[in-house]
């Protein structure tokens, strides 16, 4: 078993598989049979081209025996920040084939973030883009290779440079291996497939190890409520390596039915308006922020949008106003809310529930083992209607994250539920509605930034005394950061000057703070904390005022 990595107890286990949620095959060996049963059906298409089931096995095929041949090995983690594109697929189908594990990084993420997935993991490979837009990602690979133990090899998306290997060269080469080795691998489904990222409270990411059994699980029992079949088409524009993209049911779950799935670079919406019309689009999966650009996109009337039945959203909650604008302007079309998390547990609205719980909820767990308690501080189950924190276990959920013992100690209860910080409360058709949060997060378009990861970083800059960011509104993104500071004595600083300084910390940008609000001191608690909640509430209202102005 891999160090750090813990595994579900054995009763729990016993009980997953009896009832049929775990396989006992590893994903691998799950996606062999799609691979078969599905070989001359078309899976993805990419800037224009088309790919089978069977070209995506054959090039994971290749690409897997050429990893081998490089020195990968089973249970390597390897770091993946690649874009929407069909190399992802190939490489992920292929990591999987060779028993190693994939970190879902983002392609915004950058030195500060890369350095420490690789030192959490151990990992020995960086997947990447050779570049974006002026950022080069090899020479960020390359001044984490020079301070790592364990990281040896840079494979390159693109133009590799000398000491990095290139990616479609690893897909396009002849293996030298045979193919009978990947037959030999033996991989346990109970080990992790991926590690998908956390986007925790503290100033260390967290790695969640989701295992083969539990990720097959997840995806398996997603599809079976949002309406799809092996007919359906899905626009996957979200970043592809994110759990809800990836596997809820995203590409794991289409694919399980035979369906198709069109992948894009592009957030523009002219763009989706286009592919979605090209492509005869079944389903789209968005964030609230996107779907908000989306309506409002006068180009959305010159489109034929009328095969769209799904829209999923999900990563923060959805305004019931503009569901109903998306409605009336794509008649054929229901926005699924759902609420989920790389930790596991999924909540869907049902296709079929009344329209008032699927405009006020956020859904209910779409598996029948999965558990879920409202609790208040000492754990206890709050009364049905009352608001508690959310906490989870089942089948998919993980039981604890990566290499971290005493963050585990705090985050899970005695019995293995999962405290994920969400206030919410019980409505009365069973589903469940948001209320809000007690982990210190900013959501930001559906991106979750750890405000003392930042608050860190700020409190380096010679200017600053003290400093507190909280989430304030915004009408697209949902929440942007606001840093509210205390300066030393005769210092200024503007958000320019914060922001350069960020920079200069190689961060990912969306966790910049947006705005720059200055005090003499910050509000305190009954126990004498700063107050978050007053200082939100503060440029809550100082927003309003300016807009109103």
């Amino acid at each position: 078993m891999l160090e750090g990595f813990v595994p579900f107890p054995p009763d729990f286990a016993k009980r997953y598989r009896e009832k049929g949620y775990w396989q006992d095959k590893s994903l691998a060996e799950e996606f062999s049979v799609v691979f078969r049963q599905y070989a001359a059906r078309v899976a993805f298409i990419d800037r224009g081209k088309t790919y089978t089931y069977a070209d995506v096995d054959r090039y994971s095929d290749g690409l897997a025996l050429n990893l081998l041949d490089l020195g990968l090995r089973p249970l390597d983690r390897v770091v993946v920040q690649l874009p929407n594109v069909i190399e992802f697929v190939f490489l992920y189908f292929a990591l999987q084939k060779i028993g190693c594990i994939p970190i879902a990084a983002l392609a915004t993420h950058r030195y500060l973030e890369v350095s420490q997935f690789v030192q959490l993991s151990g990992a020995t490979s960086c997947v990447i883009p050779d570049r974006q837009g002026d950022f080069d990602f090899q020479d960020m690979v390359s001044r984490v290779r020079n301070e790592s133990k364990t990281l040896r090899f840079g494979i390159v998306f693109g133009d590799a440079k000398p000491g990095f290997v290139s990616l479609s060269d690893l897909i396009r080469r002849a293996p030298k291996r045979s193919p009978d080795e990947l037959k030999s691998i033996r991989i346990d489904p109970c080990d992790p497939a991926v590690f998908q990222l956390s986007g925790g409270t503290t100033g260390i990411p967290k790695l969640i190890p989701r295992t083969h059994n539990d990720y097959a699980c997840n995806s398996r029992m997603a599809i079976s409520v949002c309406g799809a079949d092996q007919d359906s088409v899905l626009l996957l524009v979200l970043p592809i390596a994110h759990n809800l993209p990836l596997a809820c049911p995203g590409i794991q779950g289409f694919m399980f039915k035979g369906a198709r799935v069109v992948l894009s670079t592009s957030t523009k919406p002219e763009d989706m308006f286009r592919l979605i019309q090209d492509n005869r689009v079944t389903h789209l999966k968005v964030v609230p922020a996107l779907l908000t650009r989306f309506i409002n996109d006068p180009a959305i009337r010159n489109y034929d949008l009328s095969s769209l039945r799904v829209i999923q959203s999900g990563g923060q909650r959805m305004q019931p106003e503009v569901r109903v604008l998306t409605k009336q302007l794509i008649p054929s079309v229901i926005v699924q809310e759902n609420f989920g998390m790389g930790e596991g547990m999924l909540m869907f609205v049902r296709l079929d529930d009344p329209e008032d719980v699927r405009l006020e909820t956020c859904g209910r767990p779409i598996c029948p083992d999965d558990e879920v308690r409202l609790i208040d501080d000492e754990g206890a189950e709050v009364p049905p209607g009352e608001v508690g924190e959310f906490a989870a276990r089942g089948p998919y959920t993980l039981r604890g994250y990566f290499g971290v013992p005493e963050y585990n100690a705090r985050q899970f209860t005695p019995d293995g539920f999962y405290r994920s910080g969400d206030l919410m409360r019980l409505h009365p058709s069973g589903n469940y509605v948001v209320e809000g949060r007690k982990k210190d997060l900013i959501n930001r378009g559906g991106e979750k930034i750890s405000a003392e990861e930042v608050e860190n970083l700020i409190l380096a800059h010679p200017s600053v005394q003290d400093v507190a960011c909280v989430h304030m509104p915004d009408p697209q993104m949902g929440e942007k950061m606001c840093a509210y500071v205390i300066l030393r004595k005769g210092h200024a600083l503007t958000l320019k000057e914060l922001v350069d300084f960020l920079i200069g910390k190689e961060m990912a940008k969306f966790k910049l703070p947006e705005r720059l609000e200055v005090v003499s001191e910050f509000p305190v608690s009954t126990f004498g904390k700063v107050s978050k909640k007053t200082l939100a509430e503060m440029i809550a209202k100082k927003l309003e005022s300016e807009r109103r102005g």
